[in-house]
Parts: structure tokens; sequence; C-alpha cells
């Protein structure tokens, strides 16, 4: 979020101000150390895009990050021997930078994707925030890679804005929007390029620091399955087999950890499909067919039976009574 201060004074908006209208402090941008959550992120991008008019703020801001954005995780990453590795770090690590989203990297032979799922459904302003993340995805594989370097297709869970040059102009490749996902799509040879060697001694010190940052912030377990869970399920991978190999685990192993905690791999499995649910009826105009498909389900009446089994209504209704609010909500505004 450090790019939004000059995105903002390019769009003619005073930072500070803004920052005070969301109830932030005003020097919340000044440094890479300040802290803030992952709702309170999007309701910012929110009000700013409301204010400059700007539907691509979250693409101009995540178009200023790089590598170095990412603190200890960026600088960890630089020190892998090739791309893969760079990224496998990154995606293990990520939850230290933010928690609200997770990044998964998935090699299918021919074709990679990078992919970006945001957990917290309701949050506002969650296409900004997918539409910044794949700009720093973009921005840090061009720096791997070289500046020259374009994807094969990008991805986008939203609907396709009103002006979508401003996306065809940064990520100089085709962009597809009311995607079941969030993704970046490459040729996965460049998965194998290598890195110029890195320093041993800080890669070790930098590990050293990132395991104990492990210990004192590390999520719990059922947190990192649900993680895992949101791209398995759209990957068709989410089968306990698969996610048990995921974390190296048998999966007696994974059920006996998860009912530590008091909870149960189904349950899990049920969370992850209700939250990707409302996020697809919400930000894209896919049926409800196309939605139980995505979700692995035989058709889509095992999907709205499901559906009304987690909201008490269909996923039509759903869809009807936000869109309902949401004008209810435009008219009030306007009334003086």
């Amino acid at each position: 979020m450090l790019g939004l201060r000059g995105v903002l004074l390019d769009l003619g908006v005073e930072p500070a101000e803004l920052l005070r209208e969301a109830g932030l402090g005003p020097d919340l941008l000044d440094s890479p150390d300040n802290v803030m959550s992952f709702a309170a992120r999007g309701r910012l991008l929110a009000r700013c895009v409301e204010r400059t008019g700007c539907d691509h703020l979250g693409l101009l801001v995540g178009a200023r990050a790089n590598l170095t954005s990412l603190g200890l995780v960026g600088l960890l990453a630089r020190q892998c021997a090739t791309v893969e590795l760079a990224w496998r770090s990154i995606v293990r690590h990520l939850h230290l930078h933010t928690n609200g989203a997770s990044t998964a990297l998935i090699d299918y032979g021919q074709v990679a994707l990078l992919t970006y799922d945001i957990h917290e459904a309701s949050a506002p302003a969650n296409d900004q925030v997918a539409d910044g993340a794949l700009a720093v995805i973009v921005n840090v594989m061009r720096e791997l890679c070289g500046a020259d370097w374009n994807p094969a297709q990008v991805m986008l869970a939203h609907r396709k804005p009103a002006d979508a040059r401003a996306f065809g102009a940064f990520f100089r490749a085709p962009v597809l929007f009311d995607a079941d996902r969030n993704a970046v799509a490459f040729h996965a040879d460049w998965l194998h390029r290598a890195l110029p060697s890195g320093d041993e001694e800080l890669r070790r010190l930098l590990g050293e620091k990132i395991a104990a940052l492990e210990v004192e912030y590390g999520e719990a377990f059922p947190e990192q399955v649900r993680a895992v869970l949101r791209t398995a399920l759209l990957t068709d991978h989410s089968g306990i087999e698969q996610v048990a190999r995921m974390f190296s685990l048998h999966p007696r192993t994974l059920h006996r950890r998860l009912q530590a905690f008091g909870v149960t791999f189904k349950q899990l499995v049920d969370e992850c499909r209700y939250s990707i649910a409302r996020e697809l009826l919400e930000d894209s105009d896919l049926e409800a067919g196309k939605v139980a498909e995505i979700l692995g389900y035989a058709d889509a009446s095992a999907f709205t039976r499901a559906f009304r089994r987690w909201s008490d209504t269909t996923p039509a209704r759903w869809r009807r009574d936000l869109i309902t609010r949401r004008n209810r909500k435009i008219t009030n505004a306007r009334i003086p």
C-alpha cells in the first residue's frame, strides 16, 4: 500500500486528508513498518475509488510495488537459486505479510499459474485488492525474469470495468474478467530460470529471522489448511489425500491435527466453498450452474441445496437481495 500516496497525489487527492476521513492515522503510509488490517485496507481503497473516480486505482497501487514491498519475505526470495524456489519461498511465508489472502504456485507442466485468493469474501474493494495483487505478482516476475517478461494471460474474478485499457497496458497480455480465480498464467519454463547467486550468510540470517516470526505470529493449523483449500478447490485438488500431501502428512495425521483445534476437514471444505461461492456471486455475473461447476458439484441443484444449507436461501435470491441492498444504499446516499 506504500504506493497509494503517490497514486493519490497523481490523481489530485491529498492522502493525509483522505486517511483521516477513513479513520486512519495520517502518517500510515509513511513507513513500511506500519500495519493495517485487511478489512481496513479494503475500506480505504473503496473510499479512494469513490473520491478519485478511478476504478482501476488498485492496479495503479500494485504497479508501484515489487519484491522490496514484501519486506523480509521479498528479501529472502531474492536469495533463492531459481524463479520457482523464489516463489515457493514467497508462497510459504506470505502469511507473515498479509493475513487476508494467500498466493499459490501451480505447475501444470507446460503452463504455470500464480494465484491470489482472498479469504474475506465480504471485505470491501476486493476487486481493487485483487487487481493490485496481480500487478505485484507481474512486477515480481519482471524483476526476476527481466523487464520484458509478459504473462500468457491474466485472470480476474470480477466484472470487467467500463474502461479496461489500463489493464491491457500494464499486463501486456490478454485479460480475462469474470474468471473463476485471480491468477497470472505463464509458460512453466520460466520457473527454471536461474537467479544471480545470493548471499548464503544473508539467506541464513533472513531464514532465522523469518523462523522467529513464524513462531511469534504463525497462523493456527486450520488457517493454513483454509488457505491451501481455497486454491485446491479451484484447481480440483481438494481431496483429503491431495491436501495432506501438500503438508507432507498422512490423511489420518491431518485429521488428528485438525481435531485438536475442534474442526474437521469437511467443515473447512464447506467453509471455503461457501466463501468462494459468495465471492463469485457478488463479484461476477457467472450463473449458478457455472459456480457449481467451479466448486466441484455435480450440477446446479446440488450446489443450490448446499448453499441453502449454509445460508437458508438460494444462490439466486442471495444475489438478488445483495443487489437490492446495494441499490438502496446508493439511493439513500443520493438523498440530501
